[in-house]
């Protein structure tokens, strides 16, 4: 009983950042928001903590379930680190002004989003070519099918070099 409670307060306290949390939860800055043995996210939003926090609320959820004491103490112990850090943040962020991201950097953020936009589809598009090819019994029909996966093939690699050459100007942006 008493442990469903806390997971209760625990879930209605991320609840309650999230909506805290709302109106920075996308914005970056150039600096870590915190310290990498907190939140193992690389990503500067508040919105990858947030993420991060209700994985480990439902990897709690698990362990307790499993009745996995140990892991669920160190969840739980990590979970309310996180939760008092996000919630500091939440209180502390006007006091960021300094550290808000160039305009360049949200520019390349904003390419960074397009271009896994493009890959997602890309992946989805390759995948269902390759699932026709795969049912395909007519071989003129299969032979232009797989013309079409090497093409989608060559595409999904153009935008991965890209996306790459994007994630590194963003990590010397944010050096």
């Amino acid at each position: 009983m008493k442990t469903a409670l806390l997971l209760q307060k625990l879930e209605d306290r991320l609840a309650d950042l999230r909506r805290r949390c709302a109106p920075i939860a996308q914005h970056a800055t150039l600096s870590a928001r915190f310290d990498r043995q907190l939140f193992r996210t690389r990503s500067t939003r508040l919105q990858a903590c947030l993420a991060e926090a209700e994985e480990h609320l439902a990897a709690l959820r698990l362990a307790v379930e499993r009745q996995q004491l140990p892991q669920a103490a160190w969840l739980a112990g990590q979970l309310a680190s996180q939760l008092e850090a996000i919630a500091r943040e939440a209180d502390s962020w006007q006091l960021r002004v300094w550290d808000s991201a160039a305009p360049g950097l949200a520019r390349w953020q904003r390419r960074r989003l397009q271009h896994q936009e493009y890959e997602r589809r890309l992946t989805a598009m390759l995948e269902e070519r390759q699932v026709r090819l795969d049912q395909e019994p007519d071989a003129d029909r299969r032979q232009a099918l797989r013309n079409e996966v090497v093409a989608w093939e060559g595409r999904l690699t153009r935008c991965r070099r890209a996306l790459a050459k994007i994630e590194g100007v963003l990590a010397r942006l944010t050096r």
